[in-house]
């Protein structure tokens, strides 16, 4: 008794077309007589799968099945069968299941060999201030472009190219192998449809030539590190005047020497004297834009302490707001004292109280109170 074909693809009924594809790839892969030679078992699995596959993906014969079973086909009821191949039938879906095994995919074509070309990337690296101004760059970017001499036919001016007689222009052939045919890339052609027989003396029938090109790039004003830039159609020339493919810019945002990037906004460590800290003083800073914005430290002022200057940071992509810039302030300890210094600092010490040290005096009883808890 034959197995019902859904079952034997391990899908319901209710299937749809992306289901059953999904379940005989996963199959096919498994059971493929190349991954298990000599497999009596595997091989009879790979022919059931492909059998099962072949008539429910057609909404003729699935119907067909799903009303009468595997009587619809006995007796010529529906013609080929479910083990007939069908002109478009599994060769299809062959090379995409299999053409990974071979180290390699199906690269597609359009009708008359036109071949889209490849994408390209090009790393650049920008300024902080560049990022934060916009800017207009030009690079230069090596790439195939359209022969000027044959306009990307790859055929000397005066002639065209022909159509392949092996594949009669479909750039495919298909082979008898064992129980399935396997349709192929046409060797004579390579799935280009066409043949030159007099090819152009400047791209050797080709139809692209290797040029270095200058491009202009816009750089939008706030642009962040990692972001991708797409210059449609400025990519490698396609094949045969087929359409060029695109250039992707790839932005890095070189570190600065001062400030550190959050999104929109700006970070800045500053350093501050234990004096100005302690009796308030002023700096200024200068920011991405040029100009020099102040800071008031008010007396008191603790390490760690931060300052927003606010719409000081960078733009906001594509609109006209700006992010912050916070000033962090670090207190620098002196060193290398003079002896009068010293004892300036130890007097200063003496006559210090708690009230001057509030944070490290409470730390410490805290923790003094802590330990004789500990211990009793």
């Amino acid at each position: 008794m034959k197995r019902d074909l859904y079952e034997t693809l391990g899908v319901s009924k209710t299937a749809d077309e992306k289901e059953l594809k999904s379940a005989f790839r996963k199959l096919a892969m498994q059971f493929h007589p190349d991954k298990n030679p000599g497999d009596a078992e595997a091989e009879r699995k790979f022919k059931e799968i492909n059998e099962a596959y072949e008539t429910l993906k057609d909404p003729q014969k699935r119907a067909a099945y799903d009303r009468y079973g595997h009587a619809a086909f006995e007796q010529g009821g529906m013609g080929a069968g479910p083990g007939g191949m069908g002109a478009g039938g599994f060769s299809d879906i062959f090379e995409d299941i299999f053409g990974e095994m071979m180290g390699g995919g199906r690269q597609r074509r359009s009708a008359n060999g036109r071949e889209r070309g490849a994408d390209l990337r090009y790393n650049m690296d920008i300024t902080l201030e560049e990022a934060y101004a916009g800017k207009t760059a030009q690079i230069r970017v090596p790439a195939s472009i359209t022969c000027d001499v044959c306009s990307g036919s790859g055929a000397k001016p005066g002639t065209k190219p022909t159509t392949c007689a092996t594949c009669q222009g479909s750039g495919r052939v298909r082979a008898a192998q064992g129980f399935f045919s396997i349709e192929r890339t046409c060797p004579t052609c390579q799935g280009r449809g066409q043949t030159i027989s007099d090819p152009c003396g400047k791209c050797h029938g080709q139809g692209r030539i290797t040029e270095e090109r200058t491009l202009s790039v816009n750089i939008p004003a706030g642009i962040e590190d990692g972001t991708r830039i797409r210059l449609a159609n400025e990519g490698e020339a396609g094949l045969r005047g087929g359409p060029s493919g695109d250039l992707y810019i790839f932005l890095t945002v070189k570190p600065h020497a001062f400030y550190q990037r959050d999104g929109a906004d700006l970070y800045c460590a500053v350093p501050i004297s234990m004096t100005t800290a302690a009796l308030g003083g002023k700096f200024d800073v200068t920011t991405l834009d040029g100009s020099k914005s102040r800071v008031t430290v008010p007396e008191g002022t603790q390490a760690g302490k931060q300052f927003r200057l606010k719409g000081k940071g960078m733009p906001v992509l594509r609109s006209s707001q700006m992010g912050d810039l916070y000033i962090q302030i670090q207190i620098e300890t002196p060193q290398k004292l003079t002896k009068r210094q010293r004892e300036l600092l130890k007097e200063f010490e003496d006559l210090s109280s708690k009230e001057n040290n509030p944070e490290s005096s409470g730390f410490f009883a805290r923790m003094k109170g802590l330990f004789d808890t500990l211990s009793d």
